[in-house]
């Protein structure tokens, strides 16, 4: 019988010393006692990616985006060659495989590349001789077979399509919290760590500020019905599993995104503004419609960047923040949700209905408040919500 197969994923904080390196070594020996073939991803040693790229900077402000790919994914192969030697003097065979050895091909967009194919086969070759196989993540090859690097969040990228190239039975992603909670533990004392979660409201989570898990990442093992969970890698607990289209809770959770700022503009400007923010890389995380002006919701450090562009038809700017409430009851929680902030003085700037959730923008200076406030009731004390309602929505 065939043994199952596991990806696991360890960021940079899991690989950032010889300990840490070895606290690792001891989950892949756990889940290779169990029975499982493992193919390991890992992420350059926590710091190590920043400490090349100014060196990097040194040199150049703007360095070659293809000598930068080529620097920046020595990070990862520092990691990948540490574990194998450190699982091999604990007496198990592993090998290290860089992103092109991996058979991992991407587009040729360098520092931002996308994966287009996974061959599969080396590593294939490697399991069948019971090895266990670490790949470097964040990194690839195109087509001519330059070194590539996949951007941010880019070796959860690299595990979840192996995972999905390989028919493994679950991707697990060890990072430095316990799993997914109901908020930010460090926002909202009372936040629940959550034993599972659904894909919808992940996504929803992860698109609307919510850190442990990158969007892409979320995105692709919903669309390749990969589970993923969240494990700590200092710590010994089941963590929280992603899987499954159907959300089950009124209210799954409330994600954070702070740092926003509203450029007002006139409205006949919104689409030509909008489409400069996407050839310039600048993500916008609301609109804002008003009658007599538009609001483009962005980071604040891409404001400059944008103002360059259209410092002449931008009127008004102001700091903001995003709250969203996501779950099955969602949408329905809205005007209860203005009503409950208001009566506790946090003003609700603009809010707006999405697919399962809904979305707030708040003053800065509120946002933790607000999160506080309808997380004690949606959540902490979830039999606020009207019973009657509930069943309704539910059938």
């Amino acid at each position: 019988m065939e043994k199952p197969l596991i990806v696991q994923k360890f960021g940079g904080t899991s690989v950032g010393t010889i300990d840490r390196i070895a606290q690792v070594a001891e989950h892949i020996i756990q889940a290779k006692n169990d029975g499982n073939q493992v193919v390991v991803v890992v992420s350059a040693m926590s710091g190590e990616t920043n400490r090349l790229l100014g060196l990097a900077q040194q040199i150049d402000a703007v360095p070659s985006a293809r000598e930068l790919d080529v620097l920046l994914s020595a990070g990862e192969q520092v990691s990948m060659a540490l574990l194998a030697m450190t699982l091999n003097r604990n007496g198990y065979s592993a090998i290290s495989l860089t992103g092109s050895q991996a058979g991992i091909v991407t587009d040729s967009l360098h520092n931002d590349a996308t994966i287009k194919t996974i061959d599969t086969s080396k590593i294939d070759e490697l399991l069948a001789q019971d090895q266990i196989v670490i790949v470097a993540g964040f990194q690839g090859v195109n087509e001519k077979g330059d070194i590539t690097t996949l951007g941010r969040g880019g070796s959860d990228t690299s595990a979840v399509t192996l995972a999905g190239a390989l028919n493994a039975k679950e991707c697990q992603i060890f990072t430095d919290v316990d799993g997914i909670y109901s908020c930010d533990p460090r926002v909202v004392k009372g936040a629940r760590k959550l034993p599972t979660i659904d894909f919808p409201s992940m996504t929803q989570m992860a698109k609307r500020g919510a850190k442990v898990l990158h969007l892409p990442c979320v995105e692709y093992a919903w669309k390749n019905d990969v589970p993923l969970r969240v494990l700590s890698t200092f710590d010994v607990n089941e963590g929280s599993l992603v899987k499954g289209e159907m959300c089950l809770s009124d209210v799954s959770g409330i994600a954070i995104a702070r740092d926003l700022v509203s450029i007002e503009i006139q409205p006949e400007h919104e689409e030509q503004v909008i489409k400069q923010c996407q050839m310039i890389g600048i993500e916008v995380w609301n609109v804002i419609k008003k009658a007599e002006w538009t609001g483009i919701v962005i980071k604040q450090d891409a404001s400059a960047k944008l103002a360059l562009v259209f410092n002449d038809k931008i009127r008004n700017s102001e700091a903001v923040s995003l709250l969203t409430v996501v779950g099955l009851q969602a949408k329905e929680l809205l005007h209860l949700s203005c009503k409950l902030l208001e009566e506790q003085g946090v003003t609700v700037n603009y809010y707006e209905q999405a697919c399962q959730c809904i979305q707030l923008v708040v003053p800065p200076e509120c946002v933790d408040k607000a999160a506080n406030i309808l997380h004690d009731s949606y959540i902490t004390q979830s039999g606020s919500i009207d019973i009657q309602q509930k069943h309704a929505l539910l059938g």
